[in-house]
């Protein structure tokens, strides 16, 4: 049986990652996998930005966090929900993170830089880092993700790969969602470490 320092997984951020990955199975071959599917992914990624955007735009609950300043962004900002229209400066600027987000995903390697950008990914939807205005409830971010998953499983099986291929393709995105919400839900609990049983 191995030992798990469980006090060094909120504060590690690194051990955290590696025992997530560990315990899922998310390996080299995984990544693989994913960097394989980039050339296929890669020109759909703006219409996945758009169905995205499309789905949060359907909701209040959810559209009403693009009324505050975004990190990063510099021009005017809508003062109503109903300013806040998709050819939004803002809005363009938001979904262009978007797309580079999903494009790092299929192109950069899993390394400790990775790791640190898909922790800050969850960071900074809170008003722990970027705009301190900027808080969305982890219901919404769960929704989100939860989409996000959907639309890139479909997307994958619309693409008729070999069927070792597609399964392959379909494990390691589906472990790296999960990587990627435990990263986004850590920044909504407490950095109490779990009491040691006796």
């Amino acid at each position: 049986m191995q030992h798990i320092d469980e006090p060094r997984l909120e504060t590690d951020l690194a051990y955290r990652f590696q025992y997530l990955a560990e315990f899922m199975g998310f390996s080299a071959d995984d990544i693989a996998a994913i960097h394989g599917a980039a050339p296929l992914l890669a020109p759909l990624v703006p219409a996945l930005v758009d169905a995205v955007y499309d789905k949060l735009h359907s909701y209040d609950a959810t559209w009403r966090h693009f009324l505050p300043r975004q990190s990063g962004y510099e021009g005017t900002v809508p003062t109503s929900l109903e300013g806040v229209t998709m050819d939004h400066e803002q809005i363009k600027f938001r979904k262009e993170h978007l797309g580079r987000y999903l494009a790092a995903l299929v192109t950069r390697p899993y390394d400790g830089k990775m790791v640190s950008y898909l922790d800050m990914v969850g960071k900074i939807h809170t008003p722990k880092a970027g705009s301190p205005q900027l808080d969305v409830p982890l219901v919404q971010m769960n929704a989100l993700m939860g989409f996000v998953a959907d639309a890139v499983n479909a997307t994958i099986l619309g693409f008729n790969l070999p069927r070792d291929v597609e399964t392959k393709a379909l494990r390691a995105f589906s472990k790296l969602l999960w990587l990627q919400n435990d990263l986004i839900n850590r920044h909504y609990q407490d950095a109490k470490a779990p009491a040691r049983a006796a």
